[in-house]
């Protein structure tokens, strides 16, 4: 599994806003400027993250964007899950870890991608954003 830079770019925009005092506004020009991502990529990105209910935004001056939810109830797959068009690991599986491969899985794949694919689900699942600031 490969994932996108829209994906990468998110964690890293949501790490640093974990590292920002509580309930904090920050505008996404100064998260472009110290994380050197393209404002308005950032833009689409947060425009993802807000409609899924991880991140909190308030216009005017002195507004800007702070996370939604607690830290410790962010998980990484909630993240990834939301900028990810597909989370399947290979060509054979579905988002949800499916086999709908015509083939019905004659060639061997079935006993290990899905074994995978479950695997990475769990541990990104686990994984916190609290455990992730530094």
């Amino acid at each position: 599994m490969k994932f996108s830079t829209k994906t990468t770019y998110g964690l890293r925009a949501l790490l640093f806003l974990a590292k920002q005092p509580k309930q904090q506004l920050t505008p996404l020009s100064a998260i472009a400027q110290q994380e050197k991502i393209s404002l308005k990529y950032l833009e689409i990105i947060f425009a993802q993250l807000k409609q899924a209910g991880l991140v909190k935004s308030a216009q005017g001056a002195t507004g800007g964007y702070t996370l939604a939810k607690p830290l410790n109830q962010i998980t990484t797959y909630d993240i990834i899950k939301v900028l990810e068009k597909d989370l399947a690991i290979g060509h054979c599986l579905d988002a949800k870890g499916q086999l709908p491969c015509s083939l019905q899985c004659h060639c061997g794949v079935n006993l290990i991608f899905p074994q995978v694919q479950q695997s990475i689900v769990k541990t990104l699942k686990q994984l916190k954003l609290s455990q992730l600031v530094k």
